[in-house]
């Protein structure tokens, strides 16, 4: 016996090809014995050439006529019929075959292995939704999602989902598969190489020859492919030879070279919301049967406070919290300390350049609270204080510059103390600073006024305008007799040292750079007007 490599079901070998003819729906395999649940007839197929009609047959017996085909018994009756390839499954319909509310028919086929695992598996893998409907909390396959629509007229693009842990990436890609009626074939950058993808593209490429069947490949962590490794789906995507479903927890802009992205539509999944993680744990604790006085409302949104939008999280917290619960002395608040987290980002991901954008602009905005907020959320998830003191030395000249030229200073002597002293002491010295920063009055002048003499670098002929003669070096007998340094007023040498003297190359004379206000124009229309600065004309 094979399986067949459409359907995955049970066939005699010899009857391989007349299963395949009849679209996967006769020539069974007997579940309880090897003998086929029908006579092999005496035609031929696309796969097996015709026998000649006065030829001997394998035993050198005359050819019997093939039997008529006989009526169905009550037991191949019930049987499930499986769908033609490329068939698509009603949205309704779940992983076992079974519809929304209705009870597994006994006769559909047992998932013996899925079962086996589902016993060891944790708590998020058992509550992993079945349907596009259980999906919770993101809206494209919603049922007037983009996603979901374009299921249902067929038209599934290669995608990259883009979302945090939790968020439902796997899941989304495995159900859509799934309604498609496509071959999936799941890989993870970690452990997949490119040997093993391209034999993946022709596999996919000949189950397209044969059967008209689509692949689709779920690509996880793609973002832990290099942009080498990233060039082989190009040709298979691009030609359609395979449909991508590539899924990142890290931007793609910086993360997914442009080539691929452009091939790719991607769809951006949110952080799940707290009423959306309520809802899980709800549904999970009525799936597992449990119950627990300590589990209660109050619990549950305690827990999911701590999962940061993660379904994953908030799961393993409610299943550690469920075996924590069945002893007798444990209390509620014995549950809460044993379940704190503390790791607030992974400061290799996104949120590493998040934080210190939010930390510099409240430091901009002089809001000393939000600065110590994402300094200590900084520091505590292992943030390198180096570099965090590199960037407030570069606040100290971007938004205090002129108002206040001790900062610079003290922003280079807390790296220093930084590199001498080290975590956990050196928070105190960041925290010194980014308070003084936030305290100290704010100028943008010397900032917009190298932007703006770098932007006039931009226009044509303004890079490469000639030096003035009297402002040019002359260390040889040959450049001063050219002119070089002549008639250059040396300012000390004249009284407060004022002379008359143009500096910029003739083009630009009378070309001003650097204002005369500290901060720009713009009013803010949600300010009071009590808080409106004057402006002087």
């Amino acid at each position: 016996m094979v399986a067949c490599p459409l359907c995955q079901k049970n066939v005699n070998q010899n009857l391989i090809n007349e299963h395949i003819d009849s679209s996967c729906q006769k020539y069974l395999a007997d579940e309880k014995s090897d003998t086929p649940t029908a006579q092999k007839p005496q035609t031929h197929s696309f796969f097996t050439p015709a026998r000649r009609a006065n030829g001997p047959t394998a035993n050198n017996a005359a050819p019997t006529p093939a039997p008529a085909p006989s009526s169905p018994t009550p037991e191949n009756a019930d049987r499930p019929k499986t769908p033609p390839a490329g068939t698509k499954r009603p949205f309704a319909e779940g992983v076992d075959g079974q519809t929304n509310g209705e009870p597994r028919s006994p006769a559909a086929p047992k998932r013996t292995k899925l079962s086996v695992l589902q016993k060891v598996a944790p708590l998020a893998e058992r509550m992993r939704p079945t349907t596009l409907d259980h999906v919770c909390g993101q809206e494209i396959v919603g049922p007037n999602g983009i996603l979901r629509g374009l299921i249902e007229t067929n038209t599934l693009p290669s995608m990259i989902l883009w979302g945090g842990p939790g968020s439902g990436k796997t899941t989304i890609a495995r159900l859509v598969a799934l309604t498609s009626g496509s071959r999936f074939v799941e890989i993870n950058s970690t452990s997949t190489g490119v040997a093993e993808v391209k034999r993946l593209f022709g596999e996919a490429l000949k189950d397209l020859q044969l059967t008209g069947r689509k692949t689709i490949i779920f690509c996880d962590e793609i973002h832990r492919f290099s942009k080498a490794q990233q060039d082989v789906f190009l040709g298979p995507v691009e030609a359609g030879q395979i449909t991508l479903i590539a899924a990142t927890t890290e931007n793609p802009s910086f993360k997914v070279i442009n080539a691929l992205m452009s091939r790719c539509r991607t769809f951006t999944l949110k952080p799940l919301s707290l009423a959306n993680l309520l809802s899980i744990l709800r549904r999970a604790m009525d799936a597992e049967g449990f119950t627990s006085p300590l589990l209660d409302e109050n619990m549950l949104r305690y827990l999911a406070s701590f999962a940061d939008g993660d379904a994953r999280t908030a799961l393993n917290l409610l299943e550690l919290a469920m075996s924590l619960s069945k002893k007798p002395s444990v209390t509620a608040e014995d549950i809460k300390k044993s379940l704190t987290k503390t790791l607030v980002y992974d400061r290799n991901g996104d949120q590493h350049y998040d934080n210190i954008s939010a930390l510099h602009k409240s430091i901009r905005g002089s809001d000393a609270d939000a600065s110590l907020y994402y300094l200590s959320r900084m520091l505590v998830s292992g943030e390198d204080p180096l570099y965090i003191a590199r960037r407030l030395i570069v606040v100290a000249s971007e938004d205090v510059g002129l108002a206040d030229n001790t900062m610079l200073p003290l922003a280079i002597a807390t790296h220093s103390a930084c590199e001498k002293i080290g975590m956990p002491e050196c928070r105190i010295n960041l925290a010194h600073c980014v308070v003084a920063l936030c305290m100290s009055p704010k100028s943008t002048r010397s900032y917009r006024a190298l932007e703006k003499a770098m932007a006039a670098l931009d226009e044509p002929g303004v890079a490469s305008l000639p030096i003035p003669f009297h402002l040019r070096n002359a260390p040889t007998k040959l450049m001063k007799d050219m002119g070089y340094g002549a008639s250059y007023k040396y300012n000390p040498d004249y009284a407060e040292g004022k002379v008359a003297q143009d500096y910029l190359p003739e083009k630009l004379r009378g070309r001003q750079f650097l204002d005369d206000m500290d901060f720009g124009t713009k009013i803010d229309e949600e300010l009071d007007d009590a808080l409106v600065p004057e402006i002087d004309d």
